[in-house]
C-alpha cells in the first residue's frame, strides 16, 4: 500500500489529525515490546513486513513477521575516509593540494576522535608506516620499521615518501593516550555499575561502547577482540550481523584481505540463517567491495550493480564511489548483452552518467530498473512507486554523509558509450582519463590499475576483431588512434597468451590481421578428451595406491 494510504489508515484507526503522531507498539521476534513514535504523514517502512490491526477502537498495533527488523548498529566506526586520506598521502599520482587536504583532514580527525593508537601506527618514528627512522626527533638507529601484514592496503607505495605532513609529537601522543585511558575508565565504571544494578542489556550496551571506542581510535586488534566479546554474549541475529560487518570494515580500513574474506563468509552464513532484507542488501555492497580488492571484478559486478538501487551502506563508501566501482567492474567483466542492460541502460547509472534527457527520465522514475530488480526483496513490504535512483543528495538516511566532493563523471561516461558504440579512438582517450581520475586515486582500484587497463584494451580488441575475418593492421591502428608498432606489440602479447585467436602477417607489406574463430564444438570435444584423460590418469594412480581386488590385496 502507498505511503499516503498507510498514513490515512493510521489516522482513521487512531482518530488523529494530520498534525498528531500516534504511539504504536511493535512486537518483535524476541518478545520485547518497544513503544515508538512516528509521524503519521511520513511513515516509511523498509523492513520488516507489517500486519496492521484496523480496529478503530484501539491503538494501531504492528506485528513484525520478520525474525528481526532493528536498525543497524555499530555502523559509525571506523571512519573509512581516513584510510583514503592515508592512501592519498603516499600516492605518487595525487596532486600536492589533495595531499595537503588529506593531511589536514587526518590531523583533525586524530585530534577530534582522540585517535592515539592510529597516530602511533602512522607517525611513530620507529614503528609508524608513514615516517622513516629518525624522523620526528627520535634518533634511534639500527631498528628497522615494523611492517604489518596489512601495510599494502594502507599506503600506495612500498617505499615511504620523504615529504609526508604527519610529524610525530610525543607530547600530543601522551595527551591523546591520557584521554583514551580516562574514557576507558568511564566505560569500565559503567559496566561495573550495570553488573551490580542493571540487567544483561545494559551490560551489553557498555561492552558495545568499549568496542566502538577501540574502532573509533583505530586500534584494530582490540576493536576486533571487543566486537567478538559482544558477539559471543548476544543472541540477537541482527546485532550479530552488524558486529561482523563492523569487523569487515576494520579489515577494509587496514587492508587486511584475509580478515575481510573470513568475515564476509561469516556474515553470509548469518544472513542465510535468517537475516532481514536490509542487512542482506548491505552485505552485497560489502562483498562487492571486498571482491574488488582481490581483483574478482567478474564476481563483484553483479553485487555492486544490484546494490545501486537500494544502497544504504554509507558507512562503507559514498554513493558516488559505488557508481564508479559498479561501472568499472561491469565494463571489464560483463558480456555485451549484460553490459547493455545493466550498465549502459541502467537507470541508476544513467542518472549519473547520462545526458540531460536520460538524467531527467531516470530521476523522474520513467526509466524502469528492469525485471528482477526486486528479486532479493521477498521479505520487504510493498511500497509506493518511487524513483529508482538513490542519490546521496536526494536520500533521507541519517547515516549518510551531508555532502560529497564533486566528481567529474564525464570520463566514465565516455568510456562506457565509446566501448559499447565501437568508437575506439575515443575509447582509448577515455580509458587514459579514467586511469588518471579514478584508478590512480582510489585505494581499492589503485592496486589493480595496470591489470584493468590491459583487460579493457583486450576487450576492445576482441570486440573489433570478432566482427571481421581479415583486418588491416594499419586500419585497426587508425581506428584506435595508436601507431602500428604499438598495436603490433600489444596484440602480440595477447595472441601469445591465447587471449585473441588471430595471426598477424607482416610479410606481405603493411600487415594483415587474420582472425581464427574457434569452433565451439571442437573446443568442447577437446576439453572433454583432455579432462577425461586427466581423470583416467588419476584413477590409475588411485588404483595403484589402493588394492581394489581380494587377490591383489592378498
Amino acid at each position: 500500500q502507498s505511503r499516503q494510504s498507510l498514513a490515512g489508515r493510521l489516522r482513521v484507526a487512531g482518530g488523529l489529525s494530520k498534525a498528531q503522531a500516534p504511539n504504536t507498539t511493535i512486537q518483535r521476534h524476541h518478545s520485547l515490546a518497544h513503544t515508538v513514535t512516528h509521524r503519521a504523514v511520513s511513515i516509511s517502512f523498509i523492513s520488516p513486513p507489517l500486519v496492521i490491526d484496523n480496529d478503530p477502537s484501539q491503538t494501531p498495533s504492528y506485528k513484525s513477521t520478520a525474525k528481526m527488523g532493528s536498525d543497524p548498529q555499530y555502523a559509525k566506526y571506523p571512519l573509512l575516509p581516513l584510510a583514503q586520506h592515508v592512501f592519498a598521502l603516499t600516492n605518487a599520482y595525487a596532486s600536492r593540494p589533495s595531499q595537503q587536504s588529506a593531511a589536514k583532514a587526518l590531523n583533525d580527525a586524530i585530534t577530534e576522535h582522540k585517535m592515539a593508537p592510529l597516530y602511533r601506527y602512522l607517525a611513530h618514528p620507529l614503528e609508524g608506516i608513514l615516517n622513516q627512522v629518525g624522523e620526528g626527533g627520535s634518533q634511534i638507529p639500527g631498528k628497522p620499521l615494523s611492517r604489518k601484514s596489512s601495510l599494502a592496503g594502507m599506503i600506495a607505495t612500498k617505499t615511504t615518501p620523504t615529504a609526508v605532513n604527519l610529524p610525530w609529537d610525543e607530547g600530543r601522543y601522551q595527551e591523546l593516550k591520557a584521554d583514551n585511558d580516562k574514557e576507558l575508565e568511564e566505560f569500565q565504571k559503567e559496566e561495573d555499575e550495570a553488573v551490580e544494578k542493571a540487567g544483561e542489556t545494559e551490560i551489553q550496551a557498555a561492552r558495545g561502547k568499549r568496542a566502538e571506542f577501540w574502532a573509533r581510535v583505530g586500534d584494530k586488534d582490540r576493536a576486533i577482540a571487543a566486537y567478538e566479546d559482544v558477539f559471543e554474549k548476544t543472541g540477537i541475529l541482527g546485532t550479530k550481523i552488524d558486529l561482523v560487518l563492523a569487523i569487515i570494515r576494520m579489515g577494509l580500513f587496514y587492508g587486511d584481505k584475509l580478515l575481510v574474506k573470513k568475515h564476509v563468509e561469516r556474515a553470509k552464513t548469518l544472513v542465510e540463517s535468517g537475516g532481514d532484507w536490509d542487512r542482506r542488501n548491505r552485505l552485497k555492497a560489502y562483498e562487492g567491495i571486498y571482491l574488488l580488492t582481490v581483483r574478482s571484478y567478474n564476481l563483484a559486478a553483479p553485487l555492486l550493480l544490484d546494490s545501486l538501487s537500494t544502497f544504504t551502506s554509507y558507512e562503507l563508501c559514498t554513493y558516488s564511489s559505488l557508481v564508479v566501482y559498479s561501472v568499472l567492474a561491469g565494463s571489464v567483466s560483463l558480456k555485451r548483452v549484460d553490459f547493455k542492460s545493466k550498465v549502459v541502460d541502467a537507470p541508476e547509472i544513467k542518472a549519473i552518467l547520462g545526458d540531460g534527457e536520460d538524467k531527467l527520465l531516470a530521476l523522474s522514475g520513467a526509466l524502469s530498473a528492469g525485471p528482477g530488480a526486486d528479486d532479493a526483496m521477498h521479505d520487504a513490504p510493498p511500497a509506493a512507486a518511487k524513483t529508482a535512483v538513490n542519490l546521496t543528495t536526494l536520500g533521507t538516511s541519517t547515516d549518510q554523509p551531508e555532502a560529497e566532493m564533486a566528481i567529474d563523471f564525464s570520463p566514465l561516461a565516455q568510456l562506457v558509450s565509446s566501448l559499447y558504440n565501437g568508437q575506439y579512438k575515443y575509447f582509448f582517450q577515455a580509458l587514459a582519463q579514467v586511469e588518471e581520475s579514478f584508478l590512480t586515486q582510489d585505494r581499492y582500484l589503485h592496486e589493480h590499475k595496470n591489470w584493468f587497463i590491459r583487460e579493457m584494451r583486450l576487450r576492445a580488441y576482441q570486440q573489433l576483431l570478432q566482427s571481421y575475418r581479415v583486418v588491416g593492421l594499419e586500419t585497426m591502428a587508425t581506428d584506435f588512434g595508436v601507431t602500428v608498432d604499438f598495436l603490433d606489440r600489444d596484440l602480440a602479447k595477447f595472441i601469445a597468451a591465447g587471449r585473441i585467436p588471430c595471426t598477424i602477417d607482416r610479410v606481405s607489406g603493411k600487415g594483415v590481421i587474420e582472425t581464427n574463430r574457434p569452433d565451439d564444438k571442437n573446443k568442447q570435444y577437446q576439453d572433454v578428451v583432455r579432462q577425461g584423460d586427466q581423470l583416467i590418469t588419476k584413477l590409475q594412480k588411485y588404483g595403484q595406491a589402493v588394492r581394489l581386488r581380494g587377490s591383489e590385496r592378498a
